[in-house]
């Protein structure tokens, strides 16, 4: 059914796997649509209450594709690219699903987004997380201001952002943006462990205080999703962002002029 992505079901448990290995997970517009696709199936979906996302190969994604960026052929199309985040940080938000990240090796950028929106957070120790779209000359997108101001305030997510520091799974725990740590190889029977847990607890209850919570909030996120996409875009025109991607591309360090 998808090219990029699995997603399989086991009773009251499903798994949502980021399924290209070759590039590190990393999201190109065929990911983007089926990611906003599945989430959206699971909307209306009352069978299936947790719900674990992870990573197939050597990590849970390295973020959107810089080479798909890079494509002249085929260059990605930043607006329809916005709409698919939109939907799916959209989607994600307003699960009826207890949401389970699990993650292991690079979870960075649109990739760390996506974690962040997720309930419950379980990261190895030695996973490395990182908002680090100012390394490129972009802002957060994929809800990543709202996910992650959520999760440490206001004036610790600009430090953040700002700064674009990488982070281990035990480091990343310390200042709140991790839940649970996995011993490095084990992430993925963790999540499956606490996904059994939960199950196991009153969870209809559990769903329901999610959906409170949230509700609350479903309105400022929209505004920031509508904000990240017009930003995005014109952040994708900037000289920073062409010698953000070209200095990345060519590993040498970025010489940013502020325009």
């Amino acid at each position: 059914m998808y090219k990029t992505i699995l997603l399989e079901k086991d009773g009251r448990i499903a798994t949502l796997t980021l399924n290209r290995p070759e590039a590190m997970n990393s999201m190109n517009g065929v990911m983007m649509r089926e990611l906003a696709e599945s989430l959206e199936s699971l909307l209306t979906d009352k069978s299936v209450q947790v719900l674990v996302i992870k990573g197939e190969g050597r990590a849970f994604s390295a973020g959107g594709d810089i080479k798909a960026m890079l494509d002249k052929e085929n260059p990605l199309d930043i607006d329809e690219a916005m709409t698919y985040l939109t939907r799916i940080a959209s989607a994600l938000y307003k699960l009826p699903q207890i949401t389970i990240a699990s993650v292991h090796g690079a979870a960075a950028g649109l990739g760390f987004s996506m974690v962040l929106g997720c309930d419950i957070i379980i990261a190895e120790e030695n996973s490395k997380l990182a908002m680090n779209f100012i390394g490129i000359g972009l802002v957060p997108d994929g809800g990543g201001h709202f996910f992650l101001k959520e999760r440490v305030g206001i004036p610790k997510a600009k430090q953040l952002m700002w700064s674009g520091q990488l982070f281990s799974g035990k480091e990343a725990q310390k200042i709140g943006l991790v839940d649970e740590i996995a011993s490095d190889g084990l992430g993925s029977a963790t999540a499956a462990s606490y996904a059994q847990k939960l199950i196991q607890s009153p969870i209809a209850a559990m769903i329901a205080s999610k959906e409170i919570l949230h509700a609350t909030k479903i309105n400022e996120l929209q505004t920031v999703l509508e904000k990240e996409a017009v930003t995005q875009s014109a952040m994708r025109r900037t000289e920073d962002h062409l010698e953000g991607i070209k200095a990345f591309v060519e590993k040498r360090k970025p010489e940013f002029k502020g325009r």
